[in-house]
């Protein structure tokens, strides 16, 4: 299969650089910007892309690649840092000046040859750049321009080497997805494979063959990837696979029993149910403090899931549904980026029960597991639906957690999710939800006054969660929730709507 290796030097747009490649159907991979040079030779890209950052060539201890790969006939592009990159290490100046460009600029192409073919004379880029190429290595022509950058675009014929001053891979930019397809098809000469179909029957037959007569067990939330990652594991090893959901007690309203239900008829897969609704409520009992709901939560779940593990005997091999996003930000640079967070996918687990690892959505983004899951025959109510913390309603109450607070919760999650669907905008959302803040106030119900809860809403849309911006709801739909949770849902008596983008704010309240 026909792959792109993308080269992060830092960029806060490098994973979306991935999924532009993917979205043209062709596999990319990240790798960090030192990626040993022997490495790369052995994966045998059909292309490299440099991804931009925030370094400067000249800075001490700049971030560069092991200048050899411009000697193995790849073509590369580079993008932002990534063009100043191949302009210092080629011959060429950066101008380390004070000037910097952010923002729209019109670009003017002046060869529409290769990467610029039938994009047009004039188009919308996105500039983020404070150095700029003032002096092009031997080889290299300009090829487009804007008013404040005379050297905008790059070429080499001879290297098959190509550079870009703006970032292709934002929205921001009109015509930036043809810019990347010409580089992968016209000069890579790729080959758009890259499908669920294809995914599918590559990952059927690799697990059998690492599996072969062994057990595998896998944790199964019922959100989105660990139920596409149970489906497509059952249609490769059938019964050797023990799906394990377990209902931690701060799961939304009927959401155990649902994802119990469906999976085992519609899929017949088995599936272990185990309600530890207790023993996570009495851990939980008196803690406010989010971090400690998530280790308090996280450690139990472990200890759940190994008491299970081990009654099912004989088990090699541990299923989970890291994303490829877990697996680039987990990952420990030694440069310009800095190990973001570590995710319980990658590191959890594993660790504690010694068990064989399969991970089948390692290289997968989340858009990409949709669409794996619809070629499963997964319903659509299952591949939409929104992304739901590990911590569950633990994090959405904002104190200490009760049955009763649950309750409340529960109910008017609900209610706010069932009106966004009857609205018709539940799949325009990326993620919504109810919050329970730790705020009583003065309230009338019936001629009688009451001193009740706060109910927060949460709405955000996004592309991929990495920012988010918050949903501009229709009053009436706001009004007609509202209206809903304070008489339908007892100890509630006024609701809030949250209008905060992320950043500043994150989209969970803890």
């Amino acid at each position: 299969m026909d792959k792109i290796l993308i080269l992060d030097f830092g960029a806060q747009y490098t994973q979306l650089i991935a999924r532009r490649v993917r979205e043209l159907n062709v596999l990319s991979l990240v790798e960090n910007f030192d990626y040993p040079y022997e490495k790369i030779v052995e994966l045998a890209p059909k292309g490299v892309i440099l991804s931009g950052g925030p370094s400067s060539v000249y800075q001490t201890g700049a971030p560069l690649p092991d200048k050899r790969i411009f000697e193995t006939g790849i073509p590369i592009f580079g993008i932002c840092y990534g063009l100043q990159v191949i302009a210092h290490l080629l011959g060429g100046e950066v101008d380390r000046s004070a000037h910097q460009e952010f923002g729209k600029a019109m670009l003017v192409v002046d060869d529409s040859k290769d990467i610029f073919h039938g994009i047009g004379d004039v188009s919308k880029v996105w500039m983020s750049h404070a150095d700029k190429v003032t002096k092009l290595p031997a080889g290299f022509v300009p090829i487009a321009h804007t008013d404040n950058s005379p050297i905008a675009a790059v070429r080499s014929e001879e290297r098959k080497t190509f550079g870009v001053q703006f970032h292709p891979e934002v929205v921001h930019t009109s015509k930036g997805k043809e810019i990347l397809g010409n580089f992968v098809f016209k000069v890579c000469g790729c080959k758009a494979d890259w499908e669920p179909g294809n995914f599918i029957e590559d990952t059927v037959r690799n697990v059998r063959a690492a599996v072969g007569n062994d057990k595998v067990i896998c944790a199964m939330s019922g959100g989105v990837d660990s139920a596409v990652a149970a489906v497509l594991l059952h249609k490769a090893i059938g019964t050797q696979l023990h799906a394990v959901h377990i209902d931690n007690g701060v799961m939304r309203k009927d959401e155990s029993r649902k994802v119990v239900e469906y999976f085992r008829k519609t899929f017949d897969i088995n599936l272990h149910y185990v309600d530890a609704t207790s023993t996570f409520l009495e851990k939980l009992r008196g803690v406010t403090d989010p971090e400690k709901k998530r280790k308090i939560i996280g450690n139990t779940f472990i200890e759940v899931f190994e008491k299970v593990a081990h009654e099912i005997s004989d088990v090699k091999f541990l299923a989970q549904g890291t994303l490829y996003p877990d697996v680039i930000e987990s990952q420990s640079h030694k440069g310009p980026s800095a190990k973001i967070k570590t995710h319980h996918n990658v590191g959890g687990l594993p660790e504690v029960m010694k068990l064989k690892l399969i991970e089948p959505f390692r290289l997968l983004f989340k858009d990409e597991v949709r669409q794996v899951g619809r070629a499963l025959g997964i319903s659509e109510e299952v591949i939409t639906r929104h992304p739901f913390p590990g911590p569950g309603l633990a994090v959405r109450i904002l104190s200490d957690i009760t049955p009763e607070k649950l309750e409340i919760l529960r109910d008017a999650d609900e209610i706010f999710i069932d009106e966004i669907k009857k609205h018709g905008i539940y799949t325009d959302i990326w993620q919504a939800f109810a919050v329970l803040l730790p705020v009583q106030s003065v309230g009338v119900m019936g001629d009688e006054r009451t001193y009740e809860y706060t109910i927060a809403l949460r709405a955000v849309t996004s592309e991929d969660g990495m920012t988010a911006d918050w949903a501009q709801m229709p009053y009436d739909l706001l009004a007609k929730v509202s209206g809903r949770i304070i008489n339908e849902v007892r100890g509630v008596n006024r609701v809030v709507y949250d209008i905060s983008s992320k950043p500043p704010a994150t989209i969970e309240w803890e």
